[in-house]
């Protein structure tokens, strides 16, 4: 099975032969069969050439790079190999068509939500009390199909989430990690430090998948196309936020898995360390390879491959084969 490779030292990535080398600063040495490479994390100060690069486009393998303060810098993004004229056609008319494109972007939202208060009634189900913020996030959701522009459905998107952020602390009840408000550039805290950490993981994992679609990743609906390079990945992230970044953060926290010590205070803000960020790759990948019964297949799927099967949805939508529901959790 193909993984993701997360580089964190500096050094040289070349081809080698018909294989992937990376040789550290220091000398150290490592072969990665590019057969089991699905996407590749560079975190580090690392080396790459144009002969590198043409054969990662041959192979189909994305380059992610992060800065040293963790923030993700950009995507190398291998010519599209799956690209149809038709599919792109029928999202610009989904885009440019107003009342086409409210439909995607209120489903978008919706599927937030749903999944936002998934995660409440779990938390609630042990004894949480967040009959406030279930009642208060409701309340919201129900004036969702009354918007008529996408920028009243991106409010109610960001009035959910507010409430919902006030639910943080007593789910995760630890002083170290007290939400206070949300903080991005740079984190003022630590849980804010995991949220953003976790969210550009995200991102950045829809963006794969949606190259080995059909898709281009430079029209989306919630987010407005526009001199951004890509904004389908946003609005698909929205759904998975809750059950995948918020549940991963609350579980790691509440089992101590992350402490206080992985952090660093610099330039205003709050970083992971290394060892911090390494921590939370181990268990996002546990995140990703766990699965779960589906419902329409039948079978068990994970949830890496549940974003997939979210973008093949979307893709029978735009086409207008099949209704697009964006998927939500059953616990």
């Amino acid at each position: 099975m193909k993984k993701s490779i997360y580089i964190f030292s500096g050094g040289e990535i070349k081809r080698k032969q018909n294989t992937l080398y990376f040789e550290t600063e220091d000398g150290d040495k490592k072969y990665l069969p590019i057969e089991a490479v699905s996407e590749i994390f560079i975190f580090g100060e690392v080396s790459i050439n144009k002969k590198l690069l043409e054969y990662l486009t041959q192979k189909e393998i994305l380059l992610h790079f992060f800065n040293y303060h963790e923030y993700y810098v950009g995507t190398y993004y291998p010519r599209e190999h799956y690209n149809s004229g038709l599919i792109i056609l029928k999202q610009a008319e989904n885009y440019l068509d107003n009342k086409k494109r409210l439909v995607l972007a209120k489903k978008f939202v919706e599927g937030a939500v749903k999944n936002i208060l998934k995660v409440i009634a779990y938390y609630k189900n042990r004894g949480v009390d967040l009959d406030v913020v279930e009642k208060e996030i409701n309340n919201l959701f129900l004036s969702l199909n009354k918007r008529n522009s996408v920028e009243e459905i991106m409010a109610v998107e960001g009035n959910v989430r507010d409430v919902y952020y006030t639910a943080f602390d007593k789910i995760i009840n630890n002083s170290d990690f007290s939400f206070e408000q949300r903080s991005r550039r740079p984190p003022a805290n630590r849980l804010n430090a995991l949220i953003s950490f976790g969210n550009s993981l995200l991102y950045v994992l829809v963006l794969s998948e949606i190259y080995r679609t059909h898709l281009d990743p430079r029209i989306g609906y919630l987010h407005s196309t526009n001199m951004r390079r890509f904004t389908l990945n946003l609005d698909v992230a929205e759904i998975f936020k809750p059950i995948l970044v918020d549940r991963l953060i609350f579980t790691i926290l509440n089992k101590k898995i992350i402490k206080k010590s992985h952090f660093k205070n610099e330039l205003g803000g709050i970083f992971l360390k290394e060892n911090g960020q390494k921590i939370f790759l181990q268990e996002w990948e546990k995140r990703l390879q766990t699965t779960i019964k589906h419902r329409g297949l039948g079978r068990n799927v994970s949830y890496k491959r549940l974003i997939r099967l979210e973008l093949y949805k979307l893709e029978k939508h735009i086409l207008e084969d099949e209704e697009y529901k964006p998927f939500v959790a059953r616990w």
